[in-house]
């Protein structure tokens, strides 16, 4: 037992030393490489900074709604609700945000709603929306807007964010950049 004690010592403060040191640096730095030394792509609209990387709250009917916050888009306190399908509260609450939405877009039928526009994320704080989640809102946003519908839907396809490297996830849309971009339609 005594000849592990010493070598599994020097392994813990190595440890230590290389991973609040010199691999912290190392992040750092290649953070200081990276757009906006990795502090997140941040976006000017109407004289305010926005950061395309962190969820951001649009409820209005004009625009397209964000993904449900589970800490009600504040970034200082990020976390999901940590409440599973089987939670009668929760079960409640989605329901709750499936009723709301089918108020505000009564074009859309029950089962055409995704998921990801009345489940919160597991940060609480997701950027984006699912395509799908972006086109059954277009109806309601085309209809109050009165724009027609194919700019709308067209707006979403320029929108679309491939998967990383073609294959690492989904396609999705930024919520926030669809917004703006959504303002400037005339």
């Amino acid at each position: 037992m005594k000849q592990n004690i010493l070598p599994a010592i020097r392994l813990t403060l190595f440890c230590a030393v290389f991973f609040s040191g010199f691999y912290t640096l190392f992040i750092f730095g290649i953070a200081q490489a990276a757009p906006n030394n990795g502090k997140g792509e941040i976006i000017e609209h109407n004289g305010k900074k926005f950061y395309a990387n962190v969820g951001q709250k649009f409820d209005k009917d004009e625009y397209f709604w964000s993904r449900p916050s589970a800490v009600d888009y504040n970034a200082a306190g990020a976390g999901g609700s940590n409440k599973g399908p089987s939670n009668p509260d929760y079960l409640k609450e989605v329901e709750g945000r499936i009723e709301n939405f089918m108020k505000h877009n009564p074009t859309v039928k029950k089962s055409d709603i995704p998921s990801d526009i009345v489940t919160a994320s597991g940060a609480g704080l997701d950027p984006n929306i699912s395509v799908q989640a972006a086109k059954v809102q277009a109806q309601r946003i085309a209809d109050i807007r009165k724009v027609d519908i194919r700019k709308v839907n067209s707006l979403i396809e320029n929108n679309i964010e491939s998967p990383f490297l073609g294959m690492f996830g989904t396609e999705k849309i930024n919520v926030l950049k669809l917004n703006i971009t959504l303002d400037g339609l005339k």
